[in-house]
C-alpha cells in the first residue's frame, strides 16, 4: 500500500464524500481532503495526488478543478464529480456520476481515468521515441463506424428499454440471448463494451466475463453487469470480477447508456492506440518476430520514461519475464518448438499489456516490461496476470507429441530516486533470477 494520498478530494463538507474516503483508505487508496481552493492547491503542490474527486454540489466545482488541473500540469489530473446534477463541463470534469456511488464503483471509476490520463502522456513519449528516430508515430484515428456493444441475456423488456436507449446514441447493438450465442458473436465480431443482464440467476453474466477475462483477444473489452436489483448484491465482489461496471434497472436507461458509451468509446480510443504501435513494426526498430521494442528500442524509451516520471512524480516500475526452465521446455528447445512459440507469446504480450505499458523482447527467451505510474507491488500484479495466461496456453510440440506449455519467472523492480535505465533493468533481473534459484 501507499503511505501517499493518491486521491485529492474537494468537498465542503463530508456527507457525500465521507464515506468514498472511508472505502478508498480501506484498499490502501490514500485519500486528502481540501475545503477549498487554496487548500487543495497546496496539497497538490506537495503531495504526488494522481486524481481529484470532487463534490459536485460545491457551487465553484467547475472553476476550482479548471485551476487544479492546470496547476498540476505537466501531470495530467483527472477529475470525477459525484452528485452532481445538471448537464456536465467536460472542460472541467473528466467522468460525472448523479450520485455518490459505491467506493468499489468510484475506485475504478478512478482507475480508469488515471490510467487512460498516463495513456494520453505515453503515447507522446512514444511519438518522441520513434520521432528521434525518425518513423512518425502517430495515433491512428478511431474507428469512425457506430460503436457495437453486445447486449447478453434472457430478452427482458429492461434490456430492450437500454438497447433502444443506446441506439438513439448511435450504437449498434446485438443481443444474445444465451453465453452460448453471446461467445459465438463474441468470437465472430469486434465488439467496444459488453453488457451482461443478470436477474435472479447471476451465473450466466459471470461465466461469461469470467471466460472473457480468460481470452487474451476480448479481455481489455469493458464487461457491464446490468442488474434487476431484486436481488442484494456484492458490488466489492462484482467489481474484483472484473465488471468494468454494475448498473441496476431502476437508475434511468439515458444515466447508464451514457456510461456505457463512455467505457466503450474508450475502448475504442485505446484500440487506436494499438493499431499504431502495430503500425511500426515495418519500421526496423521493432521485433519483426513479435512487433515488441527491441533492447536497444527499450532502453532509450526506458530513459525517457524516467525522465518524464521525475517530472510528473509518478512512480514507475520494470518488470522481467524469463522463461522458467523445465524438463517439458528442455524438449522443446531441442525439437525447435519453443523457439516457434515464443513469437506466439511475444504478441499474447503485446495483447495482455495495459495500453500504456511498454513490452520489449531483450533476448531470444527474456521479455521486459515499463510500467509507468505503477509501484512494485501493482507491477507484480500485472506481470503475475499476464505469467499466468500465458502458461495456461498450450503450444505445438510436433507430431505425436503432447502440446507444451511456457512458464515464466517474473521480476520486478520499482525506481529508486536517481535510478538509471540499466540499473532498474538490473534489479528487476536479480529479481527474476532468484525466483530460478529459489
Amino acid at each position: 500500500m501507499r503511505a501517499e494520498p493518491r486521491i485529492l478530494v474537494l468537498a465542503a463538507e463530508d456527507s457525500v464524500v465521507g464515506p468514498l474516503c472511508q472505502g478508498l483508505d480501506l484498499v490502501g487508496w490514500r485519500t486528502v481532503t481540501a475545503r477549498g481552493l487554496g487548500g487543495a492547491l497546496s496539497a497538490l503542490g506537495d503531495l504526488p495526488v494522481e486524481a481529484l474527486l470532487v463534490d459536485g454540489r460545491l457551487p465553484d466545482a467547475a472553476d476550482w478543478s479548471r485551476a487544479l488541473k492546470q496547476a498540476a500540469l505537466p501531470r495530467a489530473l483527472p477529475v470525477l464529480a459525484v452528485a452532481a446534477s445538471g448537464a456536465p463541463d467536460r472542460d472541467a470534469f473528466d467522468l460525472v456520476m448523479s450520485g455518490a456511488g459505491h467506493p468499489a464503483q468510484v475506485r475504478l471509476r478512478l482507475e480508469n481515468l488515471m490510467r487512460g490520463a498516463v495513456a494520453e502522456e505515453e503515447i507522446a513519449l512514444r511519438a518522441a521515441t520513434f520521432g528521434a528516430r525518425g518513423v512518425q508515430l502517430r495515433p491512428a484515428e478511431p474507428d469512425p463506424s457506430p460503436l457495437r456493444i453486445l447486449a447478453a441475456g434472457p430478452p427482458d423488456h429492461r434490456v430492450l428499454a437500454l438497447s433502444n436507449v443506446l441506439a438513439d446514441h448511435g450504437c449498434e447493438v446485438v443481443a444474445a440471448p444465451t453465453p452460448y450465442t453471446a461467445f459465438d458473436y463474441l468470437h465472430e465480431r469486434a465488439f467496444d463494451a459488453a453488457v451482461l443482464w443478470s436477474g435472479p440467476d447471476r451465473a450466466p453474466a459471470q461465466s461469461i466475463a469470467a471466460g472473457m477475462r480468460r481470452n487474451t483477444r476480448l479481455q481489455q473489452i469493458p464487461v457491464i453487469l446490468y442488474q434487476s436489483g431484486e436481488d442484494p448484491a456484492d458490488l466489492a465482489d462484482l467489481y474484483g470480477r472484473g465488471f468494468a461496471d454494475v448498473a441496476e434497472a431502476v437508475v434511468p436507461e439515458p444515466e447508464t447508456a451514457a456510461r456505457i458509451v463512455a467505457l466503450a468509446r474508450t475502448y475504442r480510443e485505446h484500440q487506436a492506440v494499438r493499431r499504431a504501435l502495430e503500425a511500426t513494426r515495418g519500421s526496423g526498430l521493432t521485433d519483426p518476430s513479435t512487433g515488441l521494442f527491441t533492447d536497444d528500442l527499450f532502453a532509450a524509451h526506458l530513459a525517457r520514461v524516467i525522465e518524464a516520471s521525475d517530472a510528473r512524480r509518478r512512480p514507475l516500475s520494470v518488470c522481467i519475464l524469463r522463461v522458467a526452465p523445465s524438463d517439458e521446455l528442455r524438449a522443446a528447445r531441442q525439437g525447435g518448438w519453443l523457439d516457434r512459440a515464443l513469437p506466439q507469446v511475444g504478441a499474447m504480450i503485446s495483447r495482455l499489456i495495459r495500453v500504456e505499458d511498454t513490452a520489449a523482447r531483450l533476448s531470444d527467451e527474456v521479455f521486459a516490461l515499463a510500467l509507468p505510474a505503477t509501484d512494485a507491488a501493482e507491477a507484480r500484479l500485472v506481470a503475475e496476470r499476464i505469467a499466468a495466461v500465458l502458461g495456461c496456453t498450450a503450444f505445438d510440440a510436433g507430431p505425436g507429441a503432447r502440446p507444451f506449455t511456457v512458464a515464466f519467472d517474473v521480476g520486478v523492480a520499482q525506481r529508486t530516486q536517481g535510478e538509471a535505465p540499466g540499473a532498474l533493468l538490473e534489479r528487476a533481473s536479480r529479481d527474476a533470477a532468484a525466483v530460478t534459484a529459489g
